[in-house]
């Protein structure tokens, strides 16, 4: 097996408003679908999903990276969001 190959590393990065937050957008997502018939709906958020490619075969490297990119790099705004990375 040639060492030189590098393959990819795919991420998933989930970032929500922190609980304390009023999520104004959820809260029109919940109107909306409780007018809509959904009357069991109890609550909803709203936040984004970001897939990150990267050029390594390293995970630890990769998740340090994408670690590097939400602090230094505005994915997100700490004040506000929180966020979890996935394999």
């Amino acid at each position: 097996m040639n060492s030189d190959i590098k393959s990819d590393i795919k991420l998933g990065v989930k970032i929500m408003p922190r609980d304390v937050i009023l999520d104004t957008q959820g809260r029109a997502v919940e109107v909306s679908m409780r007018s809509n018939g959904f009357a069991d709906l109890a609550e909803c958020r709203v936040g984004k999903y970001i897939e990150i490619i990267l050029n390594t075969s390293d995970v630890n490297k990769a998740r340090s990276e994408v670690e590097r990119m939400l602090k230094e790099g505005g994915l997100y705004n700490p004040l506000i969001e929180k966020y979890e990375i996935y394999s």
